[in-house]
C-alpha cells in the first residue's frame, strides 16, 4: 500500500527559528518605530534569543511580532501599553499565550490581516536585498534534503507559512521543486480542513495517510475531527515543542514520536 505524507514545514522539514526570529524584529520595527528609540544592540540580541525560547507557541508569522513587542514591554516599563506585561515570564508566555494574544491584540489595537501584510512584506524586503543572509538564516534538517528527493510516498507541504518563502528555501536549500497543487500555504484554510481535502482526492483513495506536524496543539485538533480518523499522527522530536507536550504526546494512543532518522526513513 502507498503512503501519502501530508508534512508540516517549520519545525519538521526547516529550522528558520533565526529568520523568524530577525524578521520579527525587522517587522517590529517598521510598524511601531518610536518604540525602538531607546532599544540598543544588547536588547535586540536579547529579544531574539527568547524569540528562540517563544518559538514553540507560533502558529502564524504575525504572532512573531506581537511577541516582540511584548518582550520589549516586559524589559522596558515606560513602554507598557498592555496589561499582561508587568511581571510576566517567558515560561508564562509559554503556557499562556492563547490566553495573552487576544488580550493585546485588543489592547494594542492591532490588525490580524495588517500584520500578516507587513511580516510578508518585511521578508521579500530582506530576499530582494540580501538574498545570501536571508537564506543563511534557515536551514533543513539533517537528511530531509535527501529524504524529499527520494521519497516514494506522496508528499503533500501543509503549512501556516506563505507558500512563495517555502517554495524558495526547498529550491534553494534542498534542491526540491514542489508543484503548486502539493503546497497548502498560509490562506490555504486551517489545517483539519486541508486534511479532509486531500483523503477525499479519488487519487487517494487506499493510500495510507500521514500527517506529521510539531505543533501538539494542531494534531489535538485533527483528533477533535471524527472524519479525521483514518490519519496517522506523528508529533516530531526535533521541532518546535516542548518535553512538556512531547511526554503529553507519548500517552496519547493516537500520536506516535516520531525521530528524524526514522522520518527520513519513512519518506524513502
Amino acid at each position: 500500500m502507498e503512503d501519502l505524507y501530508a508534512l508540516d514545514f517549520d519545525g519538521v522539514i526547516c529550522d528558520s527559528c533565526e529568520e523568524t526570529a530577525l524578521s520579527a524584529v525587522k517587522a517590529a520595527k517598521v510598524r511601531w518605530p518610536s518604540l525602538f528609540d531607546g532599544v540598543d544592540s544588547a536588547l535586540e540580541d536579547w529579544i531574539v534569543d527568547q524569540m528562540h525560547a517563544l518559538r514553540p507557541v507560533v502558529e502564524a508569522g504575525y504572532d512573531t511580532l506581537l511577541l516582540v513587542r511584548l518582550l520589549l514591554e516586559m524589559r522596558l516599563p515606560s513602554l507598557r501599553k498592555s496589561s499582561v506585561a508587568e511581571g510576566l515570564t517567558v515560561e508564562e508566555i509559554l503556557e499562556n499565550w492563547l490566553k495573552i494574544k487576544p488580550v493585546i491584540m485588543e489592547e494594542w489595537s492591532e490588525n490580524r490581516e495588517a500584520l500578516i501584510e507587513l511580516s510578508g512584506k518585511v521578508r521579500d524586503e530582506w530576499m530582494d536585498t540580501d538574498f545570501t543572509t536571508w537564506i543563511g538564516a534557515n536551514r533543513l534538517y539533517p537528511g530531509v534534503s535527501d529524504a524529499l528527493k527520494l521519497a516514494s510516498s506522496r508528499i503533500y507541504i501543509v503549512t501556516s507559512n506563505q507558500s512563495r518563502f517555502v517554495e524558495t528555501l526547498l529550491r534553494e536549500l534542498a534542491g526540491v521543486t514542489i508543484p503548486p497543487d502539493r503546497l497548502y500555504g498560509l490562506g490555504t484554510g486551517p489545517k483539519v480542513n486541508v486534511l479532509k481535502q486531500l483523503q477525499k482526492k479519488p487519487e487517494h483513495q487506499g493510500l495510507r495517510l500521514h500527517f506529521v506536524e510539531d505543533r501538539l496543539a494542531t494534531l489535538k485538533n485533527v483528533i477533535k475531527e471524527p472524519e479525521l480518523d483514518g490519519w496517522n499522527l506523528h508529533l516530531v522530536d526535533w521541532g518546535y515543542n516542548t518535553q512538556k507536550e512531547r511526554a503529553e504526546a507519548a500517552s496519547m494512543p493516537r500520536i506516535q514520536l516520531l525521530q528524524l532518522s526514522d522520518f527520513c526513513t519513512k519518506l524513502k
